[in-house]
């Protein structure tokens, strides 16, 4: 008797890993000067990171905060997020060594790419008043963060029914890339960084 799952379909390639691998590689491969795809740059994870910090009673994270953080930050990213301990006692920020001051999540494989098509095609657009992320954070490696304001722009967050908003950072990590190639391909991604004219009326 054949096993159920022998008839499932195969799942589906994100759509924008599909772009990345039919559209951007080859770009990347003329710009880089080199046809070696294993030596160009890859999307090699991306991590979310909210600080739990300002809701520290004392030395100790409110339950309710924490539970909260966690289980958005879940639903966002569509994977368990993880309380994460202070390394040392910073005593002007009240905190002691051992308490959980932040949540974090780590994306990789076709849940990244998923987490970034909806990041750049739903979440970001809904950002208020929205022109554009600046791309001055770029750390020389090709690896890119930034910070969002309010986790309410993910759809997958009901803020009827949140007690405490929050922000989050977001890091690309590229690998075997450079600032320049990881613009280069988060642009042909629709990540929306701001454009050039813009750039020039706010200086």
């Amino acid at each position: 008797m054949a096993d159920a799952t022998d008839n499932q379909a195969p799942a589906a390639t994100p759509r924008m890993k599909q772009r990345f691998e039919e559209e951007v590689l080859p770009r990347l491969s003329e710009a880089a000067g080199t046809r070696n795809r294993q030596a160009l740059p890859r999307l090699q994870k991306i991590v979310l990171t909210s600080g739990m910090g300002k809701h520290l009673d004392g030395t100790k994270v409110k339950a309710a905060v924490k539970e909260q953080v966690l289980s958005d930050l879940a639903k966002i990213a569509g994977q368990k997020a993880v309380a994460v301990a202070a390394k040392k006692s910073v005593a002007n920020f009240k905190v002691r060594e051992g308490y959980e001051t932040h949540a974090r999540v780590t994306l990789r494989g076709d849940r990244m790419w998923e987490f970034y098509d909806r990041l750049v095609s739903l979440a970001i657009p809904r950002i208020k008043d929205f022109r554009g992320i600046k791309d001055k954070s770029f750390d020389g490696r090709g690896n890119f963060s930034f910070g969002l304001q309010e986790q309410g722009i993910f759809p997958e967050v009901d803020m009827t029914s949140a007690q405490h908003t929050f922000g989050m950072n977001v890091t690309l990590v590229w690998s075997n890339s450079t600032d320049e190639l990881s613009r280069s391909a988060m642009t042909g991604l629709g990540f929306p960084f701001v454009k050039k004219d813009e750039k020039r009326s706010a200086a």
